[in-house]
């Protein structure tokens, strides 16, 4: 994903609140401390990302960090963003797809959150589309957000 760090970023900082907003430095860390990182591209324009943590990462985020007390072993999708002018192109199940393929039989769950203050409706349905469930909601950013913490069983 090296070469796409900088598209990489531009699409994430464009998604937030959705995600947190990331400097170059942040995301470079997140890419080479991941378990895995996916990109994909639509006739060669970038068109979306994705970082996935296994237990005992360096990562001090909140939701990673409540899933890292719950579950001794899980693959966690920190984030995923696709290009708006990509969206609708199956993209995002793509993602999800080959993570799901990648990581079954290495990991128990893929786990994940999704905003539930302010809501992302769309990432919800997509999420539960899929099979994920809520297994707990918690406050982050000083209670400014509240996200439901879904996990997919992969068997």
């Amino acid at each position: 994903m090296s070469s796409d760090l900088v598209a990489a970023l531009a699409l994430n900082n464009t998604n937030v609140p959705a995600l947190n907003e990331l400097d170059h430095p942040e995301i470079e860390r997140l890419v080479g401390a991941s378990e895995m990182s996916l990109t994909a591209e639509v006739d060669g324009t970038f068109a979306g990302f994705c970082i996935v943590f296994a237990p005992g990462a360096p990562y001090q985020s909140l939701n990673y960090q409540w899933f890292s007390r719950t579950y001794d072993e899980f693959a966690y999708l920190d984030r995923i963003a696709v290009d708006p002018a990509f969206r609708r192109y199956g993209i995002g199940r793509a993602f999800y797809a080959s993570l799901v393929d990648q990581l079954t039989g290495r990991f128990p769950l893929l786990c994940c959150e999704v905003n539930v203050r302010p809501p992302n409706e769309a990432s919800l349905a997509f999420h539960q589309s899929i099979g994920f469930r809520e297994v707990a909601q918690q406050d982050t950013d000083a209670g400014q957000k509240t996200v439901s913490l879904l996990a997919l069983p992969l068997t």
